[in-house]
């Protein structure tokens, strides 16, 4: 890959780079890709999952903490770039935390895209990763945000009447959703019970799984990269317990090479058509 290539990533909360494509920003910075992430709001709302850590006094500086649990977490994936748009954590759909006049949530889509716009223009990448139209499983206020913003931001960044005062206009050529393939999970279960573990997942939890349609046009290898996953994960020690089985049962070898491949939907293109299958994000453009 060229250097002058860049890809960049658009998430809700401290922690969300770390469990959405981390695989595969490491493989792209491995190639000579710039990589950018943009993290939208400081994860003031998050809850402290890790028994080990005091609670209550976590909570009291939860912005402070996950500030520097996502440094941790950058600097294991290997993005060149960190952008925070600036917003306070939303929390849950229909809590008080909602209405904070600061909340990613409570600001105004055009504002919030014009701040996306000028990191656009900036950094210029030809790929932009953002969350998907549908949100069914786990519909949080920021993560409908997130894809609110990138949506707009993708379209005026390369309008020149647009945000002006951001900078010079830049046509990203993709924008893509990051999926859940089924099949990971799959072979994760299949994997937990082939080495006599107890598998996380319950029959209840499998039969939603399998009920859900993968729509992904591109399925890139990561194979050699899994670990990052994992180290990520950990960097974030508030949010991940871990000792939980559910993140990190499986020995760690064998959780970065049961499924070595990282899903996504092409959902706009300016190089080509949107439905054919891909291997590389970068495939059409010049």
């Amino acid at each position: 890959m060229s250097g002058s290539r860049c890809i960049m990533t658009v998430h809700a909360h401290p922690d969300d780079e770390s469990s959405k494509g981390p695989a595969t920003i490491a493989r792209y910075k491995s190639e000579g890709v710039r990589t950018v992430l943009v993290s939208c709001t400081d994860g003031a709302e998050g809850d402290v999952h890790n028994p080990a850590l005091d609670a209550e006094a976590t909570k009291a500086n939860m912005a402070q903490v996950r500030h520097a649990e996502l440094d941790a977490a950058v600097a294991a994936i290997g993005y060149d770039a960190v952008y925070r748009l600036g917003y306070r954590d939303s929390g849950m759909a229909g809590s008080p935390s909602n209405d904070h006049p600061d909340s990613f949530h409570s600001a105004a889509t055009d504002e919030a895209a014009g701040r996306l716009v000028a990191i656009i223009r900036a950094e210029r990448p030809q790929v932009l990763i953002t969350y998907p139209d549908v949100q069914e499983q786990y519909p949080h206020p920021d993560h409908l945000k997130v894809y609110e913003i990138s949506m707009a931001a993708f379209i005026a960044a390369g309008d020149p009447s647009r945000y002006p005062e951001a900078g010079e206009p830049h046509q990203v050529d993709k924008l893509y959703y990051v999926t859940w393939p089924a099949e990971r999970v799959r072979k994760m279960h299949e994997t937990y019970l082939h080495l006599g573990l107890e598998s996380p997942y319950d029959e209840e939890f499998l039969a939603r799984i399998d009920a859900h349609v993968d729509d992904s046009t591109a399925v890139v290898d990561v194979t050699g990269f899994g670990h990052v996953r994992e180290i990520a994960l950990k960097a974030h020690a508030t949010q991940i317990d871990p000792n939980s089985p559910w993140w990190f049962g499986l020995p760690s070898d064998v959780a970065a090479s049961v499924y070595p491949f990282e899903h996504y939907r092409l959902a706009a293109s300016h190089v080509g058509p949107t439905d054919v299958p891909e291997t590389c994000l970068f495939e059409g453009i010049r």
